[in-house]
């Protein structure tokens, strides 16, 4: 038996933050991170809506990039003194996180830290609150997820949270919120949506109800990220509603080695973090092809680029068509090709790769990935992604 999970409601459409005044209780607690929902107004429209709607509200302000365990515990706190009965989250992918592990601690104060690290292991949550999710950047999805990724700086480790109780009851997609986004960030979230589709698509936990959805968004991030990344608007509308597709696909399908790279990558180097989304856009072609070597899975990718209209009369035409369609894709928005590109030394690189990929293969999104993988292939892959040389294993 398989499950597929969706918030119960998603509201889409320019100006559907405005459903929050018809959200039903008493108390809303609203979670934001730096400062740019505050000045470009969505704050104050949030809580003027909240208010409307007969809510009293309480603010948690200032989550930051990569939350903490103790940011994680200070927001469980206002929230317990407070007693909400609705969680908003807005923002990017942060602060949404952060509030889905803020809910759990809020509703069982005595939990531990450790006891949410078991995939699929939380209390029965909905106890005391209900969730609403607010995305202000077009990649994470994690306003359709039953993920939360939250940063132990103790220990240096990200912790990927998994239960399908901390999936929103309400996702509201208001592309408004993505309008001001940098092209930047543009580039490197439309690169992770792309990524979350494809690695839906072919994982080992695929099925009829994600695979639609994952085709769908990929359709979409090709067809609309340029334009996006140039700044026009419908297609930043467009590339809102294909990251929350690509959400809902691998929620449900989860994820596999690319973004077990990424996770492991990101703040490996002295020379500074890799975005995530550009760490996932760098890797995605040099795992594709590694995990091409399976035939069923080369079928998969050969799929994708059929339905996709990309030129290629036999399979393997067909996943080099589909690789050098996402190479042309970072030329484009400006992502390097290999790690070297990138800037991390060689040196460091060479020092740190065998432990980078243990750690890499022990991540949680190496289980679903269609073709198995130890540490020994791993650094080999890694090495190919830092010089850029062809995966023949």
């Amino acid at each position: 038996m398989a499950r597929f999970t969706l918030p119960r409601d998603i509201y889409h459409g320019k100006g559907c933050i405005e459903e929050l005044k018809n959200l039903k209780g008493t108390k809303a607690v609203l979670v934001v991170g730096g400062g740019s929902m505050k000045r470009q107004g969505f704050l104050d429209k949030a809580i003027n809506y909240l208010k409307e709607g007969g809510m009293e509200v309480q603010l948690i302000e200032g989550v930051e990039p990569d939350p903490s365990v103790e940011t994680v515990m200070k927001g469980a706190k206002v929230m317990q003194e407070f007693q909400p009965d609705w969680i908003v989250a807005m923002g990017g992918g942060s602060p949404i996180d952060a509030a889905k592990a803020m809910w759990a601690f809020y509703e069982y104060p005595n939990t531990k830290f450790e006891d949410l690290i078991t995939p699929f292991g939380f209390p029965e949550l909905r106890q005391k609150a209900k969730f609403a999710a607010i995305p202000s950047t077009s990649g994470t999805a994690t306003e359709v997820t039953a993920f939360s990724v939250i940063t132990d700086y103790n220990t240096g480790i990200k912790y990927p949270l998994a239960d399908f109780n901390i999936t929103p009851d309400v996702a509201i997609v208001d592309p408004e919120l993505v309008e001001g986004l940098p092209v930047k960030q543009v580039a490197y979230t439309g690169m992770d949506a792309l990524t979350h589709a494809i690695e839906a698509y072919v994982s080992t936990l695929h099925c009829p109800y994600t695979d639609p959805l994952a085709l769908q968004a990929i359709e979409m991030v090709l067809a609309y990220l340029p334009a996006s990344y140039n700044k026009n608007m419908a297609a930043r509308e467009q590339m809102h509603y294909a990251q929350c597709l690509a959400g809902m696909a691998f929620s449900n399908a989860l994820l596999g080695i690319v973004h077990s790279m990424a996770h492991k990558t990101g703040a490996a180097f002295s020379t500074g973090h890799i975005p995530h989304g550009c760490a996932n856009a760098i890797y995605l072609p040099y795992v594709i092809r590694y995990n091409a070597k399976n035939p069923a899975v080369a079928e998969r990718y050969a799929e994708i680029a059929r339905r996709m209209g990309l030129e290629g009369t036999c399979q393997q035409a067909l996943i080099n068509s589909l690789c050098e369609k996402i190479d042309e894709f970072n030329v484009r928005l400006n992502i390097p090709k290999t790690l070297k590109d990138f800037g991390i030394q060689e040196e460091e690189f060479k020092e740190k790769v065998a432990k980078i990929a243990e750690l890499a293969v022990g991540d949680a999104c190496t289980g679903s990935n269609p073709r198995a993988i130890d540490p020994a292939n791993m650094e080999k892959l890694l090495t190919c992604t830092y010089y850029g040389t062809e995966v023949d294993f």
